[in-house]
């Protein structure tokens, strides 16, 4: 064995432990029990399985054919485990009734089915070719439909929760799952690709999915995904109620006038004060005075920006758009734009 192929073995299989250690902090040792936690460590326990056999089989001599099948078998649980999660983080409460099981009946027959290959029938018989290749391409177009399917969930999902109505948790879940969905999708591609070895390496999968677990170990606590779930989406009155502010403020131009505050607008929406800030911190990551300027200046930018308007100084454009003096304007307007009104106007 060269020296390489140990680099290999090292690299390829440093990401397979790091995945079960993921999969056992997130099924065991953490804190917070989760639906969600424990089927994503599912997907990396029995994804190991996967790895682990290509390992073994690209640097074993003489590996059992029902190891290589069984290996092969894992990925018809994956899929399901995965769109499982993905529904989990998505959904409030979500319950696997009697239904979702029936998914893993694919799996379960393969998985019987492979108990009786023996070594002599996989090496004398004429039919293995045959049911071997129609076994594989299954398998990875049942695994493809999955990703598939979790990726139409995941933009229906987008589409339901507007970004400009997404909470700091929300946004959170929706950028985690895309990245797990991505970096499965890599995982796939990489391993239909080893169907063609002589065009590439069969250890390319394994590798791809240590680069995968790796950054996704990372993202999930950059992003702090293992500590959301589904409850964060939630229905609540505080979405339709940053609905009703945006509606007030932003399309009934209330901006514009300079008299705006923080009490007018919990007035008009019959709700304390304190309620309309959390709101507009929560959806709009910003605090009060930011949301209202920041739509000022993007007025006042439209104006700078008419030709028409160039017999207007900027102090007139200013009142215009609801400040009350040009200094808290020009304080404005270089906190959103980075350059002063003048600057802007010329440039």
């Amino acid at each position: 064995m060269t020296f390489l192929d140990i680099l290999l073995i090292v690299l390829s299989s440093a990401g397979l432990l790091h995945g079960v250690l993921f999969a056992l902090y997130l099924c065991i040792f953490k804190k917070k029990k989760t639906l969600t936690n424990l089927l994503l460590g599912l997907v990396l326990v029995f994804m190991a399985f996967r790895i682990g056999k290509s390992v073994m089989l690209n640097f074993g001599d003489g590996l059992e054919p029902i190891f290589i099948f069984v290996g092969l078998t894992f990925l018809l649980v994956i899929g399901p485990l995965l769109r499982w999660y993905v529904l989990g983080m998505t959904n409030p409460k979500l319950r696997l009734t009697k239904i979702f099981y029936y998914e893993l009946l694919p799996f379960v027959l393969f998985f019987i089915g492979c108990l009786f290959v023996t070594k002599e029938w996989y090496e004398n018989s004429e039919l293995v070719l045959i049911i071997f290749g129609s076994g594989l391409l299954f398998i990875y177009l049942h695994l493809a439909v999955y990703i598939v399917l979790s990726w139409i969930r995941l933009k229906q999902v987008k589409q339901t929760y507007e970004i400009g109505v997404q909470t700091k948790s929300q946004k959170a879940v929706l950028s985690w799952l895309q990245y797990v969905l991505v970096g499965f999708a890599v995982i796939w591609v990489s391993y239909v690709l080893n169907i063609l070895d002589d065009a590439v390496p069969y250890l390319v999968g394994p590798l791809v999915y240590s680069v995968v677990i790796y950054f996704l170990s990372y993202k999930a606590f950059s992003l702090k995904a293992t500590d959301l779930d589904g409850d964060v989406f939630k229905e609540n009155d505080n979405s339709m109620l940053f609905s009703q502010i945006s509606q007030l403020v932003i399309g009934e131009k209330r901006y514009l006038e300079a008299e705006l505050s923080l009490s007018s607008v919990s007035t008009l929406m019959g709700v304390s004060k304190q309620k309309t800030s959390e709101v507009i911190n929560q959806y709009a990551q910003q605090n009060f005075n930011d949301f209202i300027n920041y739509h000022r200046i993007q007025e006042a930018k439209s104006m700078l920006l008419d030709a028409s308007n160039e017999k207007f100084t900027i102090s007139s454009i200013a009142f215009d758009t609801g400040f009350s003096s040009l200094s808290s304007f020009n304080s404005a307007f270089k906190k959103f734009e980075g350059t002063t009104p003048s600057a802007f106007r010329d440039s």
